[in-house]
């Protein structure tokens, strides 16, 4: 399936059905009085987040998305059907916002979570509702109320606790693959992965976080090159960064080194907040080297690039190393989340066994 993680659609919710102006009519029955009905309300657009989407690539194709109207009111007190609600599947990190104004209206960050984004205008009132003591028939209605009508842009970062930073042909997709329960695309060329991929990492029982592969950066990406400047936006919601650096290029002319340091302007670059996420370095193809050269090359690399945070050594490729990262990434997201839950709310009538009477 195609990834699309941006999309437009406009939406139009039911219009409310008109009021009746009716009477009763029955043989021998004379002055029988109003009973015209309300019209019915216009049907609700709601989106729905849906676990078991990650592409929004159903509404590139279908862009215009109504509901169906009320239905008037008619004599003999029936009020009119209401018309039939929409839900508009979307994958979980969708974020919907005003195609006009910029102004963001609704995020779906939980599966299942259902928000109505348009709402169907009310059904208008029949004549039944106008009676009173000093108006005994009367003719008056009103029309239903409108419903509401948007344009609106559909962006997609997805959820994930650890995002891969990285040039092409770094390793990430290996990386991922030898961790997780994802299955991308792995190859000995360069821009291999086009889309993100996201993968479940098991590290015990009840013990897992998401982690999600990204095409790889190149040099002057914030301004477009090369395609990972389109998936960044995927990294904003991560709690970690793993910047995997391939410490043994095909080409011995190029120095990893500088390539990490281009890599991580770009970052800053694009997005300063991005930038300073917490970040470890994950130095990978250790097994392209022998014993005696690796230390070598790794003590030279963390000297030159002058990196203050925590380096891991690892080769993807054999799964070297790969325990102690997954262990020690889930440690530091599960620190996170203990930290970003809400205090617990104290009862006003709760006495401590020892306060003082």
């Amino acid at each position: 399936m195609k990834f699309v993680d941006e999309a437009f659609i406009d939406i139009a919710a039911g219009d409310g059905g008109s009021g009746c102006v009716s009477f009763r009519h029955e043989k021998y029955k004379e002055f029988g009085g109003p009973n015209g009905g309300d019209g019915g309300r216009g049907g609700h657009i709601y989106a729905v987040a849906d676990p078991n989407l990650n592409t929004l690539v159903d509404y590139r194709y279908s862009r215009r998305h109504e509901a169906r109207n009320g239905e008037h009111g008619k004599g003999s007190d029936m009020f009119g059907a209401k018309g039939d609600d929409i839900l508009l599947k979307m994958p979980v990190g969708s974020i919907l916002t005003d195609a006009e104004t910029g102004e963001v209206l609704y995020e779906l960050l939980v599966p299942g979570e259902e928000v109505m984004i348009a709402k169907g205008g009310d059904g208008g009132f029949g004549n039944m509702r106008f009676k009173s003591s000093t108006n005994r028939a009367p003719r008056t209605k009103t029309p239903g109320w409108p419903g509401e009508r948007k344009s609106l842009k559909l962006e997609l970062k997805v959820l994930a606790d650890v995002g891969l930073l990285g040039l092409p042909n770094a390793g990430k997709s290996t990386l991922i693959s030898a961790v997780s329960n994802a299955r991308p695309r792995i190859a000995d060329y360069p821009f291999t992965t086009l889309h993100p991929n996201l993968g479940v990492v098991r590290v015990g029982p009840e013990q897992s976080f998401v982690i999600a592969d990204l095409p790889g950066l190149i040099e002057g990406a914030s301004e477009g090159a090369g395609l990972g400047h389109l998936f960044l936006r995927h990294l904003q919601r991560t709690r970690l960064l793993l910047h995997v650096v391939d410490l043994a290029p095909f080409d011995e002319h190029i120095d990893p080194v500088t390539q990490a340091k281009a890599i991580v302007a770009e970052l800053k670059k694009y997005d300063e907040e991005l930038y300073r996420k917490p970040r470890w370095l994950v130095l990978n193809k250790l097994d392209m080297l022998d014993a005696e050269q690796r230390a070598k090359t790794v003590k030279d690399f963390v000297k030159r690039f002058k990196f203050k945070g925590p380096v891991f050594e690892i080769s993807a490729l054999t799964r070297e190393g790969c325990e102690p990262l997954i262990r020690a990434a889930y440690e530091f997201i599960q620190g996170v989340r203990v930290a970003e839950q809400p205090p617990e709310e104290i009862d006003p009538r709760f006495v401590p066994p020892d306060a003082e009477a």
